[in-house]
């Protein structure tokens, strides 16, 4: 009786080392294949941002963007509006804060998953997008109780401008895309 009972023990053993042997084989060869996630997939995008060193809320649409994956780089120049000219934003469109990203100018509130979308899109004829004004409930606008829909403008090369997004407080529609 003995002897089957180690004849049983060892198979035991030798099927739980084979099982114990293809768990740890299955595991380094995972470490060595790349499994995609929505993380790691995020191209590292880095924007110039121009602001005054004095505005917090052009403070907080950093964090804002920053914490949805865009790096930025401040700068403090001491003409905002000649840089706002230069990257073609007019008077009509301007906010507080002007960021360039990819060769695209982001002007004003603009949430960073509309600068994401956009720069998936790049619309032909576009130069960037804007959010005129500091509307309330905008990234860096946030109140504790109030929003105010407002729309994100598509800035084109003919100094135009067209509705790219409508922003509520529950989500964002993109408008008449054109790609």
């Amino acid at each position: 009786m003995r002897l089957q009972t180690q004849t049983q023990t060892q198979t035991l053993w030798s099927g739980s080392y084979r099982v114990l042997l293809a768990i740890v084989i299955a595991m380094q060869a995972a470490a060595l294949v790349h499994i995609p996630t929505a993380s790691a997939d995020k191209i590292a995008r880095s924007m110039v941002v121009y602001k005054s060193p004095t505005c917090v809320c052009c403070g907080d649409w950093v964090e804002h963007i920053e914490l949805a994956g865009i790096s930025a780089k401040i700068q403090h120049p001491s003409d905002l509006n000649t840089i706002k000219d230069q990257l073609g934003v007019s008077p009509v469109y301007q906010a507080c804060h002007t960021g360039a990203l990819e060769g695209y100018v982001f002007e004003g509130h603009v949430p960073a998953d509309v600068i994401q979308q956009f720069l998936v899109d790049k619309p032909k004829n576009a130069i960037g997008l804007a959010v005129p004004g500091m509307p309330l409930g905008s990234p860096g606008m946030e109140t504790d109780s109030q929003f105010r829909p407002y729309q994100v403008r598509q800035l084109n090369k003919d100094g135009s401008s067209t509705p790219y997004a409508k922003v509520s407080a529950s989500k964002t529609v993109y408008l008449g895309k054109k790609l």
